[in-house]
């Protein structure tokens, strides 16, 4: 119970196991309870992360090499609830004053590490926009998985296949992929529907549609 319920006191153990006919001290439940050994009690990552999903957003930044062996960074905001992909940005110099003109979506929770790049201009536009800041623990960034997972995916299936000519090349590209990955592509976590959830079809010839340069195709019936 204590492991499961990590709000609950003692006396609140104590009063489920007399429900379930366990008369048992408190300070019996107190000795056996988990969590009593120094470590911080409370809500954990995760659980937070359950009761706010609809509420929390993630961003973070990941590096692509142009054919000329340039750097362009790309920032990513997705929607938690539904592994929206929210917004997507390409740029040469990201600055913390880019970074701030990018958040425009309004959840209640900002989830991102502690990049020095996130300066003073961005907790400033988050404050004004009463979004509140949840930077991640240090060297932490599976508390960041959402972001981190979505990069993930984005390499593997897009950015890792592409020669990048310049940044205008990639941002095109790159927006090309968020609306298939919002609307086509499906998802094991969502019960095999897109972010943007599209109807089955039973009825119609099936046709193929190009997408992402060929990397991905979409199947409708017509």
């Amino acid at each position: 119970m204590s492991i499961e319920n990590t709000l609950w006191g003692a006396p609140r153990i104590q009063g489920e196991l007399l429900k379930l006919g366990f008369a048992v001290a408190q300070s019996t439940v107190t000795k056996y309870m988990a969590g009593t050994d120094g470590r911080p009690c409370g809500q954990s990552w995760g659980t937070f992360l359950r009761n706010h999903l609809p509420q929390i957003a993630a961003m973070d930044l990941f590096v692509v090499p142009t054919i000329g062996f340039s750097l362009l960074y790309v920032l990513v905001i997705v929607r938690l609830a539904r592994r929206e992909l929210a917004w997507i940005n390409v740029t040469a110099y990201p600055t913390a004053e880019w970074i701030a003109r990018q958040i425009t979506e309004v959840p209640l929770y900002l989830i991102r590490d502690r990049d020095g790049i996130y300066g003073v201009a961005v907790t400033r536009r988050l404050r004004a926009m009463g979004i509140r800041d949840k930077p991640i623990a240090a060297g932490s960034p599976w508390q960041n998985s959402f972001a981190e997972r979505l990069i993930g995916t984005i390499r593997r299936e897009c950015a890792d296949h592409i020669v990048v000519l310049r940044e205008a090349h990639l941002r095109r590209l790159l927006r090309e992929y968020a609306r298939y990955y919002n609307t086509v592509r499906t998802h094991r976590s969502l019960d095999q529907h897109a972010p943007v959830s599209r109807p089955g079809q039973r009825i119609g010839r099936i046709v193929s549609h190009a997408l992402v340069g060929g990397l991905h195709h979409r199947y409708a019936r017509i």
